[in-house]
């Protein structure tokens, strides 16, 4: 892996560098004017452009990938756990998590990370210490592994709740989360801190728990950035909670991605502005 954005610019013949992100559908991303903005600010030789990858296709968009050089592609959903067959190698913090945000080019491989909860644990830092907070994470899918395991990473006590209760108790005790259960449970569930890693309220008014279930002075993320003001955050600070856009964990872990391939520190206001002026 390059070991700097110095090194970047000035590599002999190197060309353009060649980034971007593979996902279905890939109208609603907002990743390549963030890492646009940051190539720009950092001076970076490279180019980052969102691929639109049906299921069925994937093999063949990572071998495309691998012969174009790809210094650095994400990958969103649907194929963050199916990507980790066609890549060289995958490290200890993703087959952890079980799944794949981040492929880097590294000596010739394609290597898998994974920044979500990276994502997940700086926004929320934004706002509160994470070590010893009683945690709610909601849901029980990609997002939900890596906010839960950020969180225990960070010293958190977590239970995540589920609309399937099932899969949330095979979460934790994959994970080694404290508790699991139903959504429902959300009203009589100690904590501080409360993450929304469903798809409710996406482009939508709904939220995935009723507003008499927030906790005033707790901390509350919604990984929905669209609306940025979604229906549980606002609930959320009627409720005296402070609360956290999910723009900001998008943000964040894009910044740990461009991190991982430049070595350099990612111009993270510069990223966020481009993440609002690419509101649709």
């Amino acid at each position: 892996m390059p070991g700097n954005a110095a090194s970047q610019r000035t590599s002999p013949g190197a060309g353009t560098a060649l980034c971007g992100i593979v996902l279905h559908p890939s109208g609603h991303t907002r990743s390549p004017a963030m890492h646009n903005a940051a190539f720009r600010a950092l001076g970076l030789d490279a180019v980052y452009l969102a691929f639109d990858v049906p299921p069925a296709a994937l093999a063949v968009a990572v071998a495309g990938l691998r012969a174009l050089r790809a210094r650095q592609f994400a990958v969103s959903i649907p194929h963050k756990e199916t990507v980790m067959a066609h890549l060289d190698a995958v490290d200890d913090t993703a087959r952890r998590i079980g799944a794949v945000n981040t492929v880097t080019l590294r000596d010739g491989l394609l290597v898998g990370t994974n920044t979500d909860w990276i994502g997940a644990v700086r926004a929320l830092e934004r706002e509160t210490e994470l070590a010893g907070r009683r945690a709610v994470v909601l849901g029980a899918g990609g997002t939900a592994r890596a906010a839960v395991y950020g969180l225990r990473k960070r010293g958190a006590q977590v239970a995540i709740l589920n609309r399937t209760p099932e899969r949330a108790a095979a979460l934790a005790r994959e994970l080694g989360a404290d508790a699991a259960g139903g959504l429902e449970e959300l009203s009589h569930t100690p904590h501080e801190v409360l993450v929304n890693t469903t798809s409710v309220g996406l482009r939508s008014d709904a939220s995935p728990v009723p507003a008499e279930a927030l906790r005033q002075g707790s901390v509350v993320l919604d990984a929905v950035y669209d609306p940025e003001r979604t229906r549980l955050l606002r609930d959320a600070e009627s409720r005296g909670a402070r609360v956290v856009p999910g723009k900001w964990m998008l943000v964040y872990q894009a910044a740990a991605q461009l991190e991982t391939w430049t070595g350099s520190k990612a111009p993270i206001e510069i990223m966020a502005a481009a993440f609002d002026a690419a509101r649709t």
